[in-house]
């Protein structure tokens, strides 16, 4: 698989208008990468935008902190199900995992895989404010609940991907499902490397300076 199939081409910021969302997509069309990973409400615009070029859309729920209810996160799933996305990131409860409810953790998850009705869904660890077992930890919950991918960061809390967190996430799942990198990938170097650890896909806003 060339680099550029790997790479989720993202602009999450608060204040990204619809001329950035329209960059964004120009480029993914053009550089012919895996999706646009974007938030909620642009999920229409960028479907329509993208129409048959081949490039996906990455819907962001209860993005960036993962703390809302389960039912809002299954919510916002079906929401962007219905605006046409064809994948679907979303982030850990950080908290139950910490307090070791995993019960909580894994329906959390289910629930949204539930409600995007076979679109693959991508989970957020957040693995700056993890240790070594409880990332291990939410790599199983992942895998119990049916993810497709289990993913490092969002990029907006106190780190991005790192080699040790790629690897021990790869160690974990094994081929149950797959891995995304995302925060702090900046160079093709960087990029090659976690494909190297064992990242699947790579999220990225810097994916053009990657692929050139």
């Amino acid at each position: 698989m060339e680099l550029h199939e790997r790479i989720d081409h993202t602009n999450l910021k608060a204040n990204a208008t619809q001329a950035d969302l329209a960059k964004l997509c120009d480029e993914a069309m053009e550089y012919k990468f895996a999706t646009v990973s974007i938030n909620g409400c642009w999920t229409k615009f960028a479907v329509e935008r993208l129409g048959d070029s081949g490039v996906g859309v990455t819907t962001c729920i209860g993005f960036p902190l993962g703390a809302a209810t389960t039912a809002g996160k299954a919510a916002e799933a079906r929401q962007a199900v219905l605006d046409g996305t064809t994948e679907i990131d979303m982030v850990i409860n950080v908290g139950k995992l910490i307090d070791g409810d995993d019960e909580y953790v894994i329906n959390d998850i289910a629930e949204v895989v539930k409600a995007a009705e076979n679109h693959p869904v991508k989970v957020i660890l957040e693995c700056c404010l993890l240790d070594h077992d409880q990332i291990v930890r939410a790599c199983q919950d992942c895998v119990k609940a049916g993810a497709a991918f289990v993913k490092t960061s969002t990029g907006f809390s106190t780190g991005g991907a790192t080699i040790e967190d790629v690897r021990l996430m790869r160690e974990t799942v094994g081929d149950a499902c797959k891995i995304k990198a995302a925060g702090g990938i900046h160079n093709q170097k960087e990029a090659l490397a976690m494909v190297e650890a064992g990242a699947d896909r790579l999220g990225t806003s810097a994916s053009i300076a990657i692929v050139s």
